[in-house]
């Protein structure tokens, strides 16, 4: 083309300031078990991302919370039906990411014998878990029944399987006998839920599912629970590696669960627990004991991870609020078989202050209780030791992360490095105008940069930041003032 112009000719040069990428600051990772003998595709061991409870249904089962007891106690068999029933109904945080692990070709066991008496053309196979897939129908003489032909089979919303019949060949007040499988979700192991990578296949497993949601969603997971699993120290220290340099650059925090058995129904009792078995990191959370809204039970961290998702949703989705003294769904506190625990500020104070998050009832009905991450007291770094200041650093390395990404492998020049500092400290000025952030900057200095490194293509940025610490402790001091005496003679 020839170099000669005659006209009128336009061009684009690229804005000195990009907008931040948004990170959401409370997006779940579960990883579990489901019911999933209900439904055609079992998703095992695949990250699904939903975004309500129907969509969750759907993809992965439900089981309502069963009697354990005489007294009506409840507890879910499935920790992601627990999840997805607390999360749904009292929080309503979304998107969320599940994974389950339980394999019905692998975790299940066979069904005993089941008589089912047809009425009204139904009956219903009194066994949760049933197969479908499975089922083999006879009469009481051992004639087979065909699926599809003399019946269906449908799940009522307790979770049993309902045989409808559809043609001539079953009547009613027949004696039909089932046969079959179904799933066993006591198969499952911490090994499954812990996972990792299949040498043969390359597939990976269980918790080290976490680096397949980024690429595959574009959402970072940035709460990462285990319900009825992270109790066990192993379970809960991978969750913690895991928690971190997820795809290698993003962070989260783990919450976790002290067991409420034997021993550790005692709250004196679980410091020792939480010292012997080394849940002591700055990304854990550790919370005790069981919770129950009526009389079903539920793990703390599931009841936790709604209210840090309801907490950051009042506050403009920033996580510098703590999730402590903000009400909690439930009505008591209980052990692993339901059974009633009660502590007082005292109690729950000792408990906080040992790193572990409790539920108190006091002057506003049950509200979340404790600021402090698993590596309290033996770490006192604000940093490191509180809840909101960690989740704080979380969130805006992620989101520096995020956009400054845009920038990677573009000429290092000063256009550059004023583009960066520029936006990202506008972003921050804003964050500390809203008083999310008590100051922060960030900085390109010639120090932290030599000449070498530069050559090489490598840059050094120093952010500088203080998130507000919450107010655990607000002390006044009384006093009388003799001077008000001689109110009583005027």
């Amino acid at each position: 083309m020839a170099n000669y112009k005659h006209g009128v000719y336009v061009s684009e040069t690229a804005t000195s300031l990009i907008p931040t990428v948004n990170v959401d600051s409370a997006i779940p990772f579960v990883v579990g078990i489901a019911p999933v003998n209900g439904v055609s595709d079992p998703h095992v061991n695949e990250p699904v991302l939903v975004n309500s409870y129907k969509e969750a249904v759907a993809a992965l089962g439900f089981e309502p919370a069963q009697k354990v007891d005489a007294a009506g106690n409840k507890k879910f068999r499935f920790g992601i039906s627990e999840f997805m029933y607390a999360n749904f109904n009292f929080a309503g945080i979304v998107p969320c990411i599940l994974v389950n692990v339980l394999d019905p070709s692998k975790h299940r066991t066979a069904l005993d014998t089941k008589t089912v008496t047809i009425a009204k053309g139904t009956g219903t196979i009194a066994e949760l878990g049933v197969l479908p897939s499975t089922l083999s129908l006879t009469n009481a003489e051992g004639v087979a029944y065909t699926d599809g032909t003399d019946y269906e089979t449908a799940f009522d919303d307790d979770g049993y399987l309902v045989v409808n019949v559809i043609g001539s060949k079953i009547s009613d007040g027949d004696l039909t006998i089932a046969t079959g499988f179904k799933i066993d979700p006591t198969a499952v192991s911490k090994a499954d839920i812990i996972g990792g990578i299949d040498a043969a296949t390359g597939k990976k497993k269980g918790l080290e599912l976490i680096s397949d949601v980024y690429p595959k969603f574009r959402v970072i997971p940035t709460l990462i629970l285990a319900p009825g699993f992270s109790t066990d120290p192993e379970v809960a220290s991978i969750m913690a590696a895991k928690a971190v340099n997820i795809n290698g650059h993003f962070n989260a925090l783990a919450l976790c669960d002290a067991p409420v058995t034997g021993t550790t129904k005692t709250y004196s009792n679980i410091t020792e627990w939480k010292n012997q078995n080394s849940v002591t990191n700055a990304q854990q959370v550790v919370c005790w004991p069981k919770v129950r809204n009526a009389e079903t039970v539920y793990s703390l961290s599931t009841i936790l991870a709604g209210v840090i998702g309801t907490t950051d949703n009042a506050n403009g989705n920033v996580p510098y609020c703590s999730p402590s003294n903000n009400a909690a769904p439930i009505t008591g506190l209980c052990d692993d078989d339901g059974g009633e625990i009660v502590i007082g500020n005292e109690e729950a104070n000792y408990l906080n202050g040992q790193g572990v998050v409790t539920c108190l009832n006091f002057t506003s009905g049950w509200v979340i209780w404790g600021n402090r991450t698993a590596s309290y007291p033996g770490n006192t770094d604000p940093k490191d030791s509180f809840i909101p200041v960690k989740r704080m650093f979380y969130w805006v390395e992620n989101t520096v992360t995020l956009t400054a990404w845009q920038k990677v492998d573009k000429p290092m020049n000063r256009r550059l490095v004023h583009t960066v500092v520029d936006s990202l400290n506008v972003w921050i000025n804003g964050l500390v105008s809203r008083e999310q952030l008590l100051g922060g900057k960030l900085e390109f200095r010639e120090d932290d940069n030599t000449t070498t490194e530069l050559m090489d293509g490598i840059m050094h940025f120093k952010f500088f930041m203080t998130p507000p610490s919450p107010a655990r402790d607000m002390e006044f001091d009384f006093e009388i003032d003799t001077s008000y005496y001689s109110t009583l003679f005027e």
